[in-house]
């Protein structure tokens, strides 16, 4: 369906402005891992995704995106490991996976929040999207996943995307010079054995997605876009709505 649809235009608006639940926010560090999770107030048998940051990215740079998914009903972890410049993809899927072990076993907003263990999914940026992927096809749990930015990792996240059964979205940029769409998010989306969707944001740099300054601003060349972050929230919402809580109001926007 065409961007100048006017129902992709509602949906888009719709979904880059904040949902209806007031949200929460609070530490992993007392769950026993680093990191932060966004969640609804309140809820029973929310969805819940876990989320990679990119590399030699703090997870701070991505808590506009999570406070908006959990206004939209969706637990958010983000484990804050693996910041090093050697940072280990392998491990760090397998902290996104004990994330996810962490939403649905530990007590979140006294008591006040449950996730539903059959409505889990992965996502992430940039190494964090490949590690998402990584996380996925070694996790059966796994429902859906959404990358933004998405690079390859080692080991590959081109092979493990052939073990990959369950819907993907990958948000790509255009203007990525670190992990140009073409090297990486279309290879996965290739190789990956479920139903899968590419969107490519022409005007979208690698650091686009994210939020605020940071000193890898310099060293990648690239800055947060407004714009960027706008669409890619609208599009992970809309698909997390629809593959995780059966929402389908707005797949327009995935058409």
């Amino acid at each position: 369906m065409a961007r100048t649809d006017p129902a992709v235009r509602r949906a888009a608006e719709e979904l880059s402005q904040p949902g209806p639940h007031a949200v929460a926010s609070g530490d992993l560090a007392a769950a026993g891992i680093p990191g932060v999770v966004f969640a609804p107030r309140s809820g029973r048998g929310l969805a819940a995704v876990a989320f990679g940051h990119g590399w030699l990215q703090p997870t701070s740079r991505y808590d506009e995106l999570m406070r908006h998914l959990a206004s939209w009903g969706v637990v958010v972890a983000a484990p804050a490991t693996q910041h090093t410049v050697f940072a280990s993809h392998s491990q760090f899927a397998t902290d996104l996976r004990t994330t996810l072990d962490l939403c649905t076993t530990v007590r979140l907003g006294d008591g006040e929040i449950s996730v539903d263990p059959g409505k889990l999914g992965l996502a992430g940026h940039g190494m964090g999207g490949g590690c998402a992927v990584l996380a996925a096809a070694a996790d059966s749990r796994c429902r859906a996943v959404v990358t933004l930015a998405l690079a390859e990792t080692m080991p590959s996240a081109v092979a493990a995307a052939r073990n990959c059964t369950m819907p993907a979205l990958h948000v790509a940029g255009g203007n990525d010079l670190l992990a140009p769409p073409a090297g990486h998010a279309e290879p996965v989306a290739k190789a990956w054995a479920g139903p899968v969707q590419v969107h490519t944001l022409p005007k979208a740099s690698h650091l686009g997605f994210t939020a605020s300054s940071h000193w890898t601003d310099l060293l990648m060349g690239s800055h947060p876009e407004l714009r960027t972050r706008q669409l890619s929230r609208a599009l992970m919402t809309a698909f997390l709505l629809r593959h995780l809580i059966g929402i389908a109001d707005y797949d327009a926007l995935l058409a």
